[in-house]
């Protein structure tokens, strides 16, 4: 039987533009795709679960991960740390599970550096201030964290232009439509169909 590796995808939002949702309405609809679960120094939010969520570490613990080679990539956002265990990834696709990182452009550069084949999506939203509206309503910040996250959407969002998608959250229903269009069309990629149907393919061209 041909074995065909899953695809890995990166995708990256600034905060507040819907990122979490749409990948949690994604997976809850497409059973062959899986998410990172990466590890953070942050504390844990109300609601999070170990494991699930994130793997919650401390600095020092985090700190010798990345001394050992463990994160296929790893950066510093605002005040907390994150990283992506490398060998949990390559199992994973090997398993021929596509796969999703959900990482900010710092960590996206190094993926697509070590593995330039993975695709990648970037989530934005309609407007500055549908985006301003997000981040109060989850009641998670103080005004002054409001502000500042703005001001890092802005540099973050000048990284669209390294990413091979656009997908603009303004209807959240649309724009989940979009994100399973992308997966569809890469799963439908001639090269991973081959792999799949390699029998037909055999019988079609005897």
């Amino acid at each position: 039987m041909t074995v065909t590796t899953g695809t890995l995808y990166i995708v990256s939002a600034p905060s507040g533009a819907g990122k979490t949702s749409l990948v949690k309405a994604l997976l809850d609809s497409e059973s062959r795709i899986r998410v990172s679960v990466s590890h953070t120094t942050r504390a844990m939010r109300p609601g999070e679960v170990d494991g699930v969520n994130y793997h919650f570490v401390s600095r020092e613990i985090f700190g010798a991960m990345v001394e050992r080679g463990e994160f296929l990539e790893h950066a510093q956002v605002f005040d907390n740390f994150y990283g992506t265990s490398q060998t949990w990834i390559e199992q994973t696709l090997a398993e021929g599970f596509d796969l999703i990182l959900e990482i900010d452009w710092q960590g996206a550069q190094q993926v697509r550096h070590l593995m330039p084949q993975a695709k990648s999506i970037f989530i934005l939203p309609p407007t500055q201030e549908a985006l301003r509206h997000r981040l109060t309503n989850r009641g998670q910040d103080s005004g002054e964290i409001i502000e500042r996250r703005m001001r890092d959407a802005v540099s973050e969002m000048s990284h669209y232009v390294e990413y091979d998608y656009l997908v603009i959250n303004d209807d959240f229903a649309h724009a989940l439509d979009d994100l399973k269009a992308i997966f569809r069309a890469n799963q439908l990629h001639a090269e991973q169909q081959a792999k799949r149907h390699a029998g037909l393919l055999g019988e079609l061209l005897a």
